[in-house]
């Protein structure tokens, strides 16, 4: 198994990424007068900035919309954000066309059954611990940790280590760290 991830994991040029279940737990707080909660895991917003530094294109595909989710995509700076969509396929279609990308360069992280189109086209498809059994026999990579608890920095470390960049990365972020 882990040679075939590797051997997907090489042409990765964009991860795509559902919310509910994958960024966030899938707990959804409503509240008087329109609010909504999400909780975010501080560690999988920065496995997005690692990625992006490393040269990666970063996307929201996500079946509810929220308010929330705009501004947590926003505080990331991912490249695109596509929310409200019950059949997600011809939005990744959209995405694929729109970046010029075929599905080998595309891992996409879903959680639950809306996901399986998405998951049997792209080239590495992901799941966190505790999707669906149906999505996680899809998935290639499943990883260790849930939803909402780390496993995008997880899928994007495991990719950048794959294809030989995590040292980049840390360099990057020495640098910034540095007084100089």
């Amino acid at each position: 198994m882990k040679a075939e991830i590797q051997k997907k994991a090489a042409g990765i040029r964009m991860f795509l990424f559902d919310v509910d279940g994958v960024m966030t737990a899938g707990g959804i707080q409503l509240g008087t007068g329109g609010l909504e909660f999400k909780t975010f895991h501080v560690q999988d917003g920065m496995g997005i900035t690692l990625a992006r530094l490393a040269g990666f294109r970063v996307g929201i595909l996500t079946g509810r919309k929220s308010e929330v989710v705009e501004r947590r995509a926003k505080e990331l700076h991912v490249d695109v954000l596509v929310q409200g969509v019950f059949q997600k396929l011809p939005s990744y279609l959209e995405i694929l066309e729109s970046y010029r990308l075929e599905d080998a360069a595309v891992c996409y992280m879903g959680d639950d059954l809306l996901d399986l189109p998405i998951l049997e086209r792209v080239g590495l498809p992901a799941a966190p611990a505790d999707a669906r059994d149906e999505v996680r026999q899809a998935a290639v990579l499943v990883t260790k940790k849930k939803g909402g608890e780390g496993a995008v920095r997880e899928l994007i470390e495991c990719i950048l280590r794959l294809q030989g960049k995590w040292e980049g990365v840390l360099q990057k972020c020495r640098a910034a760290q540095s007084p100089d």
